[in-house]
């Protein structure tokens, strides 16, 4: 089974570029399933069903999110709807939405780590509690880890090894060179990276971001425009019968301007 996981798409310019992109990599590639991280989708902050619905039509199977799943309010309702989108697991019981999807035979989970980004339920007792569920046994499971320190995610990694058949690093938006497969069998990289404007800081306009590390003023960021996109994703092979992985390379490209 081949999975492409593709990184957090930053507003107009990674649909675009996803759009364009992920036909032809799934008949490449062959790809039995895509998920797309859509945390920055919609403006540079949150999703929308709008946005969700051409990411779906991009080709998606699943569409993750991250913190910024609650800035696009009317995206709340889609969330228990039939739509393939999951935003957190480890956000607390009562919110709406739901932290993991089975599609095409995959448990997709997305957590949220903790260091640097906020206080949220412990992703690592999550999974535990997600593996220990009479629906999810036997499945492939692959995890969307959305989180900032790479000490975190690589421990979660390890934490996971032999249990997941991934474990995807997103959130940052900078794709990192330690994709492997663990000692168990568990495919692993700190950042996929993102799906954005190349000459951008993290996907958003240079100068706004610039300023707001010189002043320490509050300022509202918007995605940049214009120049080449990124397209950062890893594509990992899944044996069927052991529910592990076989490898995971990168699959990183550019769409000129």
């Amino acid at each position: 089974m081949n999975i492409l996981i593709i990184g957090d798409v930053v507003g107009r310019p990674g649909r675009g570029a996803t759009k364009l992109l992920l036909a032809g990599l799934r008949k490449r590639y062959a790809l039995d399933l895509v998920i797309v991280n859509g945390d920055n989708a919609a403006g540079g902050r949150g999703l929308t069903s709008k946005t969700a619905v051409e990411l779906l039509e991009a080709g998606a199977d699943v569409i993750t999110s991250g913190n910024h799943i609650w800035n696009q309010k009317e995206v709340l309702p889609h969330l228990d709807s039939d739509l393939p989108i999951v935003r957190p697991l480890n956000y607390p019981p009562g919110v709406p939405g739901r932290g993991w999807v089975e599609s095409k035979g995959v448990v997709v989970v997305n957590l949220m780590a903790r260091v640097f980004v906020g206080e949220f339920d412990c992703p690592f007792r999550a999974f535990d509690q997600l593996v220990g569920l009479r629906e999810v046994a036997g499945k492939i499971i692959v995890v969307d880890l959305h989180g900032e320190a790479t000490s975190e995610k690589t421990a979660f990694g390890w934490y996971a090894d032999g249990r997941a058949a991934a474990v995807l690093g997103t959130h940052t938006h900078v794709p990192t060179a330690d994709n492997r497969v663990l000692p168990r069998g568990t495919a692993y990289v700190s950042d996929v990276g993102m799906v954005g404007p190349r000459d951008s800081v993290i996907g958003v306009n240079p100068d706004t971001a610039v300023r707001k590390f010189l002043t320490q003023i509050p300022t509202h960021l918007t995605v940049a425009e214009g120049g080449p996109v990124v397209f950062n994703s890893v594509l990992v092979e899944i044996d069927e019968g052991t529910r592990l992985a076989r490898s995971i390379v990168r699959i990183d490209r550019e769409v000129p301007a």
